[in-house]
């Protein structure tokens, strides 16, 4: 993590889950984060939980149905709640045990996997929430640090030629293919690491919202580790 989450005019830090979906985005501040110190073992429920595929969505069942120490056990309740909370809310939170995410390779020139930076789009208005319990988390860019990648004059060049069309259907073409979510950082960009065990509310791109979108990506996984995120 380069800085501290306070020190950013981007990161609203709360210390509840009711001020977590209570604090409205405002101005440049397009995350609030609830800051936590979990206490448990996450890496138990992790190594005891089995992968399928490169991505797993595990079930409170799946978490219940584990064999595990005291100090495991007590991880495994903090997940349950924060999924019973985000539940109440009327989201619908995914636990998922992550090997790694399908990269993007067909295009040389552009990647919209999310590896690469970008954010999220709904037609509604929503939040996503995220918290990462063991391995690599994910980071988040301020938005005068990115460039849409569709606004370097390159790539949008070999966008046109790929999608050799009328040029008043372009802007549509670059929106369907979802090419005008994805951002590079900009020279001497300063990425800022969600950390371990925060729970996170990011600015969404919907109709009603007031402020930008955040720009964030997933992190490449650490070797030989899985990732244990809830997401919604």
């Amino acid at each position: 993590m380069k800085g501290t989450f306070s020190d950013n005019d981007q990161i609203e830090l709360v210390s509840s889950f009711s001020e977590l979906i209570n604090t409205e985005f405002q101005g440049a501040m397009n995350t609030v984060c609830w800051e936590r110190n979990l206490i448990g073992d996450f890496k138990e429920i992790v190594s005891k939980l089995q992968l399928e595929d490169n991505i797993t969505e595990v079930s409170p069942e799946d978490l219940l149905s584990l064999q595990l120490s005291e100090s495991g056990r007590m991880a495994r309740e903090i997940i349950l709640n924060d999924m019973q909370l985000l539940t109440d809310h009327g989201a619908l939170p995914s636990l998922n045990l992550l090997k790694s995410y399908e990269r993007d390779e067909e295009l040389d020139f552009i990647s919209t996997d999310v590896y690469s930076y970008h954010v999220d789009r709904s037609p509604i208005g929503t939040n996503t929430f995220l918290c990462t319990y063991h391995g690599a988390a994910s980071d988040i860019l301020p938005n005068d640090e990115a460039i849409q990648k569709i606004l370097i004059p390159e790539i949008r060049e070999k966008l046109k030629a790929l999608h050799d069309g009328p040029e008043n259907e372009f802007e549509d073409f670059l929106k369907e293919y979802f090419f005008d979510l994805h951002y590079q950082p900009k020279p001497n960009a300063q990425p800022i690491n969600l950390g371990v065990g925060h729970l996170w509310k990011i600015a969404v791109d919907h109709p009603e919202q007031k402020v930008l979108p955040c720009v964030h990506r997933a992190p490449i996984e650490n070797e030989g580790e899985y990732r244990l995120l809830l997401i919604c």
